[in-house]
């Protein structure tokens, strides 16, 4: 496989598909909840993926599209050639805020990531990597993460998890939250993992991620030695939902190991 022509194609299709979301702007958008209240999906997330999916078919037949919202075939494995697509990561800030959201995707051949892409749609800036070839961000090579002491982070986590909650201690977050030199929450969990492989952010995590969140990011993380894995320290299941965690490596194991405990 030509992996130089696949990642032209592929921001391509990147490109494309971002003018066609600051378009949309112009006309009404339809939203709808999915499993709560807060979890809402346009018409413009569906027309997104709609639009991949045609591109790669035309492409490569052989291709398949693991997509949040599911308009592709169902994929139960990664054999092959296989992208792992969020059209757009951040829809209620798409919805609220026409800004701080994400085009997302991951291509895995045989389950190893070869590409991966965070595309900021707004700002136009794009993060993105090729495995065993380096990082970028728009033209800039991404260099790799420099070493941290928790004290001295910033790290990504929703306020909810410090709250309350069925699956996490929250006592043990705030804690962490007490240590570290502050706290972000961007509502998207693809700007929050480009954060982190660039070194704005020093770890982010989420008690609940699904493989679109994750998938270009895990491969972007490889490049430039950010540690990604579930919160029980293994490798994230690109296949189901789960815990996440991606952070500088001089943390990660410290964080998991000091201030994790799951319900």
């Amino acid at each position: 496989m030509d992996l130089q022509q696949l990642d032209l194609f592929a921001k391509d299709l990147i490109m494309q598909a971002g003018q066609r979301i600051r378009a949309a702007f112009s006309y009404d958008l339809k939203i709808e909840t999915k499993s709560n209240a807060n979890d809402l999906v346009t018409n413009i997330d569906r027309e997104t993926e709609l639009f991949f999916i045609e591109k790669i078919k035309e492409y490569d037949a052989s291709h398949k599209i693991l997509g949040e919202e599911g308009m592709g075939e169902k994929v139960e494995s990664l054999d092959g050639v296989v992208w792992i697509i969020d059209p757009i990561d951040g829809t209620m800030n798409f919805v609220k805020q026409h800004r701080h959201f994400m085009i997302t995707i991951g291509i895995f051949v045989d389950g190893v990531g070869k590409l991966g892409y965070i595309f900021d749609v707004m700002r136009e800036d794009l993060f993105c990597a090729m495995a065993g070839q380096g990082a970028w961000y728009n033209d800039t090579p991404l260099r790799r993460l420099n070493p941290v002491k928790l004290e001295e982070a910033v790290i990504g986590i929703n306020t909810i998890w410090v709250t309350p909650n069925k699956r996490v201690n929250h006592e043990k977050l705030i804690e962490l939250v007490r240590t570290v030199r502050g706290t972000r929450s961007y509502g998207a969990a693809a700007m929050e993992i480009a954060f982190v492989v660039s070194g704005k952010l020093d770890a982010y995590l989420s008690m609940r991620l699904s493989p679109w969140d994750v998938a270009g990011g895990i491969i972007i993380a490889q490049e430039v030695g950010a540690v990604a894995s579930n919160l029980q320290g293994q490798p994230f299941n690109l296949l189901s939902s789960g815990t996440f965690m991606i952070a500088n490596p001089s943390i990660h194991s410290q964080i998991l190991e000091q201030y994790i405990e799951l319900k």
